[in-house]
């Protein structure tokens, strides 16, 4: 288990039996539905515990049953972030196509960026804050991630699947589209000349951003246009 997996099981208490972690399972769910909102609205700072265990439904003392203090709970949140965005990305074992692989990754990314923007908001205030947190809990276990998945894209690259490219960049750069639809969600709305988007605005855009990157991969994309 990793140290950003580890923090997501925080929690105070004794043995448990499979009705009290079921009811474990699903508070800490809870609550952290509930910070994502809270520190997404008003950062690390105007954070309060109170206010999440509110929105949550919770007395406060119930929360700080299973996270003791608000940085507890922020370091459980920005793990959390974090699986929830590597997962959709396997790592050098898979026998998937690049295409389809890409294809998973990409549409997941921006999935998540679509309907829950406050994910990115509070990853990127986070390293506005000069990434205390991260730098200290996380930055470790992502790296361990980054260097499995170069090693998958380096053996495609080896195999002929891919052109020879730097895996780094590529990621990056993946990251960095999928996210703008969360970062800049007012402009890219206000540009397109719309109140909000739509389903069909989405997979517009989602097929355009897999064939750019597949296309510049030298990566086959799915005949089947198959998704996730």
């Amino acid at each position: 288990m990793t140290k950003s997996q580890d923090m997501t099981e925080t929690v105070a208490g004794s043995e448990e039996t499979p009705k009290t972690g079921r009811i474990r399972r699903k508070r800490v769910a809870m609550i952290l539905a509930a910070a994502e909102q809270e520190f997404a609205l008003n950062g690390f700072k105007g954070t309060s515990t109170r206010a999440v265990a509110t929105r949550a439904g919770l007395a406060k003392a119930q929360l700080h049953y299973y996270f003791l203090t608000k940085e507890e709970l922020y370091r459980a949140l920005l793990a959390s972030i974090l699986n929830d965005w590597n997962c959709h990305l396997p790592g050098p074992e898979t026998l998937l196509e690049p295409g389809q692989v890409l294809r998973n990754y990409i549409t997941a990314k921006l999935r998540l960026s679509w309907d829950r923007p406050e994910l990115s908001k509070i990853f990127a205030g986070e390293l506005l804050r000069g990434a205390p947190v991260l730098k200290e809990y996380i930055f470790a276990d992502q790296r361990q991630w980054l260097d499995q998945r170069e090693l998958l894209f380096k053996r495609w690259i080896a195999e002929g699947k891919m052109l020879a490219l730097d895996p780094l960049q590529l990621i990056f750069m993946i990251w960095s589209v999928t996210l703008h639809y969360a970062d800049y969600q007012v402009q890219v709305e206000a540009m397109m000349g719309r109140t909000r988007l739509t389903e069909a605005d989405f997979t517009q855009i989602n097929e355009q951003v897999i064939g750019i990157i597949l296309r510049g991969c030298g990566v086959a994309d799915l005949p089947s246009r198959s998704h996730p």
